[in-house]
C-alpha cells in the first residue's frame, strides 16, 4: 500500500481506460459485518482466543474485535488504543496484529507502528487478559525492536508467527524513491528485509534472541542477525500457507512491476538491483547473479500496488484450494495463482474486480477469505462464489 485515498481516485480512473482482463463471473465479494465501518482498516486477523474474535486494525493506532457470528447488529468493541505513540497517515501508522502462539496461555500479541519524531518502526508486545474483551493496558507494552525510518514510506509493517514458532517482521526499504540509500542490500541494516526473531528467549540486550539458523546468525562482516532475507523494497503484506511451510510475500514495485516472491532463508531477492525481471540500477546489463526471481510479476497495466493475501485453504471454493489469492490496492484486482512443488507458476487467474482499494486481506476461523476496503468506505468483505 503506497498511496492515499485521493491518489487511489485518480489512479483508478486512468487504469480503467483501456483494461481488457476478463474476469471470473462465478466470484463476488459480500459485504461482512453491514453495520460496521472503520477509518482505515489495514489488518484482519483471527485468533484461537476461545472467545472467536476477529481482530480489527485501524491505522490510526487502534485495535477492535468483533464477535464471529457476523451478526447485522455487531459493533466493534475497542481492544487497544495507541493512538497517543503512533504517527499515521500515508504509510504510516499502525500497520501489523499477531497473537502469540500460546495466547491463551500468556496473553501476549505483537504489533508494528510507527512514531514520529523520530521517524521510527517499533516492534512491540502487549499484555492481555485472554479471557477478557479489554481494552488492553496500553501500558503493559515491552517495546522488542526499534529501527529508523529515513522517510515516512515504504514500512513495510506486518508481523506474523511462521511454524517454527518465530517471529516474522516485513521491512521496507525506508522510502522515498528507487532507495536512495540502497538499504534493501546493505547486510548492515534491517530496511527492506523480512526479519526473523525468537520472542521466547532474549540475547545480550535484546528484548528477543536470534533463531541459531538465521542465515547470518554470529556473522563477522557486521551484517545484523535478525534478517532471514533481503533485496525487499515494501513488503506490505506477508503470509505463510500452514499446509506447506511456504513463506509468500507480495513487493511492492517502483515505476513498472508488482511482484510475488516465494521467500527462502537468506535468500536476496534484487531490489533495488532489479524491480521484478527487469534491471533498475543500473536500468541494463545488471548483475542478476545470486539473485531470486519473482515467482509471479505484473505491470502497472493491471495495478500499481500489490497488497498480498493467502494461499486459500477453506472449504467453501474447493477450486481455489492451495491458489495464492491477492489483490491491487488500486485497481481493486483480486487474482488466484498457481503454483507446483517446485515453486513454478503455472497459472494466474483473475477471479473479480472489487471497484474499491483493497488494503488487506484476513481469515476467518474456517480460513475463509476476508477483504478490507480502505478510504472511504472502510468495510469488511467476504469473498464467495456467485450463486445466482
Amino acid at each position: 500500500m503506497r498511496l492515499n485515498f485521493l491518489n487511489y481516485i485518480l489512479a483508478m480512473v486512468l487504469l480503467m481506460v483501456g483494461c481488457a482482463e476478463k474476469a471470473d463471473a462465478q466470484y463476488e465479494v459480500k459485504q461482512a459485518y453491514p453495520s460496521v465501518t472503520f477509518d482505515s482498516p489495514v489488518e484482519a486477523v483471527w485468533v484461537n482466543d476461545g472467545q472467536g474474535r476477529l481482530y480489527v486494525v485501524d491505522q490510526q493506532g487502534k485495535i477492535f474485535w468483533l464477535p464471529g457470528n457476523e451478526a447485522s447488529s455487531a459493533k466493534p468493541k475497542l481492544y487497544l488504543d495507541i493512538s497517543d505513540r503512533v504517527e499515521d497517515g500515508g504509510e504510516m501508522g499502525l500497520l501489523g496484529l499477531t497473537f502469540h502462539p500460546d495466547f491463551q496461555k500468556n496473553g501476549y500479541f505483537y504489533v508494528n507502528y510507527t512514531t514520529g519524531n523520530p521517524l521510527q518502526t517499533k516492534i512491540s508486545r502487549f499484555k492481555a487478559n485472554p479471557s477478557s474483551t479489554g481494552p488492553v493496558d496500553p501500558n503493559s507494552e515491552t517495546i522488542l525492536l526499534t529501527y529508523e525510518q529515513p522517510y515516512r514510506n515504504h514500512n513495510g509493517g506486518k508481523v506474523t508467527f511462521g511454524p517454527d514458532g518465530y517471529l516474522y517482521i516485513a521491512v521496507g526499504d525506508g522510502g522515498s524513491g528507487g532507495d536512495p540509500q540502497n538499504n534493501a542490500q546493505d547486510r548492515s541494516k534491517l530496511l527492506g528485509k523480512i526479519l526473523r526473531i525468537d520472542v521466547n528467549n532474549t540475547s545480550g540486550n535484546r528484548n528477543y534472541g536470534i533463531p541459531a539458523d538465521n542465515p547470518f546468525a554470529g556473522n563477522a562482516q557486521g551484517y545484523r542477525d535478525e534478517i532471514y532475507a533481503y533485496g525487499l523494497r515494501n513488503p506490505w503484506k506477508i503470509s505463510f500457507d500452514d499446509q506447506t511451510g511456504r513463506l509468500w510475500a507480495a513487493d511492492v514495485g517502483q515505476n513498472k512491476i508488482e511482484e510475488i516472491d516465494i521467500i527462502a532463508k537468506g535468500g536476496n531477492y534484487g531490489w533495488r538491483v532489479m524491480e521484478g525481471s527487469d534491471c533498475f540500477k543500473p536500468n541494463s546489463g545488471c548483475d542478476e547473479s545470486d539473485l531470486i526471481r519473482p515467482v509471479h510479476e505484473y505491470t502497472h497495466a493491471d495495478g500499481v500496488s500489490i497488497t498480498g493475501g493467502f494461499v486459500y485453504r477453506g472449504k467453501s471454493m474447493p477450486e481455489l484450494q492451495g491458489k495464492y489469492i491477492y489483490a491491487d490496492y488500486v485497481s481493486g484486482k483480486v487474482w488466484a495463482l498457481t503454483v507446483n512443488e517446485q515453486g513454478t507458476k503455472t497459472e494466474n487467474k483473475l477471479l473479480l474486480t472489487t471497484g474499491f482499494p483493497v488494503s488487506s486481506f484476513g481469515q476467518d476461523k474456517d480460513n475463509e477469505l476476508l477483504l478490507l476496503s480502505y478510504g472511504g468506505e472502510g468495510k469488511l468483505y467476504r469473498l464467495h462464489r456467485h450463486v445466482n
